[in-house]
């Protein structure tokens, strides 16, 4: 890889993990609902007018508002508003291997041994992450998890889908999720507007930070060299997402570090790691890489 390649793939999933932190800013200021809808408001604002779709794609964007927007995307932010940015980020990072299990038992896609034992590593993180006094409930680790669920269910979806450009994909979810959310914090949320009206830079931080940096320019920036890679090659590197964001939760929030968080985050990073990364494709990789185009 390219050097400049390189620092790119580390600032993409700096961007991923600094979101983290920009979230909770939004949250002091915030209601979490809301702050997911004024999320999807911008980046549907910013790339609807540009991307088209056929009516065969409709139906799969629909469902795809509901479970990656909502169910995803919300959830995540109403769990992260009651534990730190770090502790977030490592129970949604379960979406991977729990969608690698889904792709088992309904799409019928056949797992080694090996990838099992990953997945079982990953599980077992999260069950000592629930000892964490940065989880206060039973409750805020099921909605972290929903959410990975909701991660993990849209990428079935995704898989089964007709081909959809990633910014049409992404401006699309966000603009049919615009309802759904809207319709979820007005039900179960209050003075959303005041709130915003009296937001400072924390809380318009969050929403614009989260919108155009992590939405659109980070996964731009990924598709494009996932095309130019082995995708073997870069994945790999979206793990250093969970840990980058608890590392950003202690230095600019001051998050807390204790044993269970340490242990279960290196638990679920490894065996996210050890279901997902192919040695043998990172093998053939370094020994025959792919040329160089003139």
């Amino acid at each position: 890889m390219a050097v400049r390649h390189f620092f790119l793939v580390l600032m993409v999933v700096s961007i991923w993990a600094f979101n983290n932190v920009a979230v909770k800013w939004g949250l002091l200021e915030l209601p979490p609902l809301f702050l997911t809808w004024m999320r999807f408001v911008v980046v549907a604002i910013v790339l609807v007018p540009f991307c088209r779709i056929t009516r065969e794609q409709l139906p799969w964007l629909l469902t795809l508002a509901f479970t990656f927007g909502f169910m995803h995307f919300s959830l995540l932010f109403v769990g992260m508003r009651y534990t730190d940015a770090g502790t977030g980020a490592i129970v949604v990072q379960l979406g991977t291997p729990i969608a690698m299990l889904l792709a088992m038992l309904v799409l019928k896609e056949k797992l080694r041994l090996v990838q099992l034992f990953g997945i079982a590593v990953s599980l077992s993180g999260v069950a000592v992450l629930s000892g964490s006094p940065t989880i206060p409930a039973w409750w805020v680790l099921c909605i972290l998890l929903c959410s990975a669920f909701g991660w993990a269910i849209s990428n079935m979806i995704v898989k089964k889908s007709p081909p959809i450009k990633p910014l049409t994909l992404t401006g699309w979810i966000s603009f049919l999720a615009v309802p759904i959310v809207g319709a979820a914090s007005w039900l179960t949320e209050s003075h959303q507007f005041y709130a915003l009206s009296h937001a400072g830079w924390r809380g318009w931080f969050g929403i614009l930070y989260s919108a155009l940096a992590s939405s659109i320019v980070a996964y731009t920036l990924w598709y494009w060299l996932l095309k130019k890679y082995n995708v073997n090659l870069i994945m790999p590197y979206s793990l250093l997402t969970p840990v980058l964001a608890v590392l950003m939760g202690v230095i600019v929030l001051g998050d807390s570090m204790n044993s269970f968080k340490i242990l279960g985050a290196s638990l679920v990073v490894l065996g996210t790691a050890i279901a997902v990364i192919n040695l043998r494709n990172l093998r053939m990789h370094a020994r025959f890489p792919r040329l160089r185009r003139r």
